[in-house]
């Protein structure tokens, strides 16, 4: 068994990529240029951080909302005085069963409410903090002009520069899929 058949330890382009931009970072930037590039970097993590936990935490909150209501109500029902019987114009009279133990709720229904309501809010906030804290490198990144300036030239390099790795590895003959995947 090879160490590629588990995803965790195959060897990706990431690795080459994540070279050539740390080559990049280091010849084309200045330091200021790559300490604003961390700090935005900082900035998207955390806003996706903040944003899933508060995400996560109104999900459970809202499942036990949910939670407290379906219970009220089934309470609420159960207390009820409920009709037995049907009569029709005819005169004939039929029992109505009594449905009280199917809408009970249920100990699965709470987990799925639970999970579910928590799943979306995890993805809700998650998606919410990404995009604010897009927003908020995205301006650190141009408060400097020159700094923003120098910070677009790299990357327009670093990408020639992959999009020339890929277009030789291409060239070089071989299976498009194994270049491909």
């Amino acid at each position: 068994m090879s160490s590629d058949s588990i995803a965790v330890f195959r060897k990706t382009k990431s690795d080459e990529l994540s070279k050539l931009a740390e080559e990049h970072m280091q010849h084309d930037l200045q330091q200021s240029d790559r300490d604003t590039l961390r700090n935005a970097a900082s900035r998207s993590s955390t806003h996706a951080t903040i944003g899933s936990l508060i995400g996560l935490g109104l999900g459970i909150f809202l499942a036990y909302r949910v939670r407290t209501a379906r219970t009220t109500m089934f309470n609420a029902f159960r207390a009820r005085e409920k009709p037995v019987k049907v009569q029709f114009a005819d005169g004939r009279t039929e029992p109505i069963p009594d449905i009280t133990a199917l809408l009970q709720p249920t100990t699965l229904g709470d987990v799925a409410a639970y999970l579910l309501f928590s799943a979306g809010g995890l993805f809700i906030g998650g998606e919410t903090g990404l995009m604010t804290g897009t927003y908020s490198a995205t301006r650190s990144i141009s408060r400097d002009p020159e700094s923003r300036a120098r910070i677009e030239t790299a990357f327009k390099k670093f990408r020639a520069d992959v999009l020339r790795k890929e277009a030789s590895r291409l060239d070089g003959g071989g299976s498009v899929f194994d270049s491909v995947f």
